[in-house]
């Protein structure tokens, strides 16, 4: 169940990013609010998960789940390039976490 509640927790990460660069700079009220909220509730289920797993392990796929979402988010949303580059620096964050998972 800790592993359910923070990938939970990185997916409104991703959320939270996204309405982040959608708010204008927090000029524009519904994304400015959805921001927030799921800001707090990706910190709150952060803070669950880590009840049972460790810092470093919750925190590095947490934040992992939220760049590589932000990275698709980005290029479906925002129309952001496709390289082979950025796709191999988000592949390496993918097996990062699956090798933190795998350790712990």
């Amino acid at each position: 169940m800790p592993w359910i509640i923070l990938f939970v927790a990185g997916v409104l990460e991703v959320i939270w990013a996204t309405a982040m660069k959608s708010s204008n700079g927090f000029t524009l009220l519904v994304p400015s609010v959805v921001t927030v909220v799921t800001m707090l509730g990706s910190f709150f289920l952060l803070s669950i998960a880590m009840r049972s797993l460790p810092l470093g392990t919750s925190y590095m796929v947490w934040t992992g789940i939220g760049a590589v979402g932000a990275f698709i988010a980005g290029i479906i949303l925002h129309g952001e390039a496709v390289t082979a580059q950025r796709m191999a620096a988000a592949g390496m964050i993918i097996m990062g976490m699956l090798m933190m998972k795998s350790a712990s």
